[in-house]
């Protein structure tokens, strides 16, 4: 049976909860490691409705973007309505997981959802906060088992070098060793020096995998003792932060782009801000609240920055610089349901029994409009 903790592993596979910003609290809020999960719902967040939503759904773990645990619980009183969230979700042994800044950091994660909505090219990370360490792995295998050593470890994360997946480099030579005294190998015998033909393998891992692919590297080792190496490297992987910035194929002015986005995020309406003739071929756009980007936007030469919850002063000062703002309001962070369902999808074969991934279908959006 599927475990919380195996959705967690196979999710922080892709979003790790380091690259969470400090102030942050993500991972796993409410629940049991040991738990049994047979579905799972995606939501934004995680309200009374939402609870009463998973209930009804036969729904055994929740993950959500916002967090529900934020700032400090002292009590759970049912009479609130934090506690009567709260209580609910344990009286249903229900599992409650975060990942917000780290699912928007992530590569694939919110911001790249957004961005890939729009359609931008050439897009690069807009706020950089992390570069992400590599490290070489190699292990000593013997030929018998190449194959299927190298693809366990791929599928772990090892060897992802961009669009790429499962790049090794394999050497042939012959390894020995002694069995000692209680041993028992998987080749030769105790007392008895064996020589093996052997492949040497390396491979490129993230930091963030570095355990998970040795934990699953020995696991498809066929000796009882694993010889491998780690080796720092000088190089690292991609940079990592919040916000992409591309380019749109076709310019446009500003309203017709506001109208752009509009219909791209399914919203009733959207705020915008500058010269309605301005043309737009460079855009920035960071999911949630990201009024305090706007001078990295501007620094990056966008023409346009498209975020939730701006307010007046910013607005104000961002049209005196001469750049164009559209807010389309936070909500369209809600975009992460289906694109964190379709991860589960095409990975469910990694946990130890299939689970139905689903994704909540009430709107959190606390705004009306007349």
């Amino acid at each position: 049976m599927t475990k919380v903790k195996d959705i967690i592993q196979l999710f922080e596979q892709w979003v790790p909860v380091t690259y969470a910003e400090s102030w942050d609290n993500v991972g796993l809020q409410i629940g049991n490691l040991d738990s049994n999960v047979e579905k799972v719902m995606t939501t934004l967040d995680v309200t009374d409705q939402i609870v009463d939503e998973a209930i009804e759904k036969d729904v055994d773990f929740i993950l959500a973007h916002h967090p529900l645990l934020f700032e400090g619980l002292k009590q759970i009183d049912e009479k609130k309505l934090k506690g009567k969230v709260v209580h609910k979700l344990i009286k249903h042994n229900i599992s409650v997981y975060s990942a917000h800044t780290n699912l928007d950091i992530v590569t694939g994660g919110v911001n790249d959802m957004l961005a890939d909505r729009l359609f931008l090219q050439n897009q690069k990370v807009l706020v950089p906060s992390i570069t992400e360490k590599l490290f070489k792995f190699v292990a000593y295998v013997p030929q018998t088992h190449t194959g299927s050593f190298i693809e366990a470890i791929g599928e772990a994360g090892a060897g992802h070098i961009g669009n790429y997946s499962h790049c090794t480099f394999k050497s042939a030579g012959v390894g020995s060793f002694k069995p000692q005294k209680g041993t028992n190998p998987f080749i030769g015998q105790e007392g008895v020096t064996e020589q093996v033909e052997e492949d040497r393998i390396e491979t490129i891992v993230k930091e963030n995998l570095l355990h998970t692919v040795i934990e699953v590297a020995k696991k498809a080792h066929p000796y009882e003792e694993m010889a491998y190496d780690i080796f720092p490297t000088v190089n690292n992987d991609q940079t990592l932060g919040l916000g992409r910035i591309g380019e749109i194929t076709t310019e446009m002015n500003l309203q017709d782009y506001a109208e752009t986005v509009k219909k791209a995020f399914n919203v009733p309406f959207v705020r915008f801000v500058g010269d309605a003739d301005k043309i737009i071929k460079k855009v920035a756009i960071l999911g949630g609240s990201g009024k305090g980007y706007i001078n990295a936007a501007i620094k990056h030469g966008a023409d346009v920055y498209i975020t939730g919850d701006l307010s007046y002063h910013e607005a104000l000062d961002a049209k005196e610089e001469g750049i164009g703002l559209i807010d389309p309001g936070h909500h369209i962070e809600q975009i992460m349901k289906q694109g964190v369902r379709e991860y589960f999808v095409q990975n469910i074969e990694k946990l130890p029994n299939k689970v139905e991934v689903i994704c909540s279908e009430h709107s959190t959006e606390p705004f009306q409009w007349k």
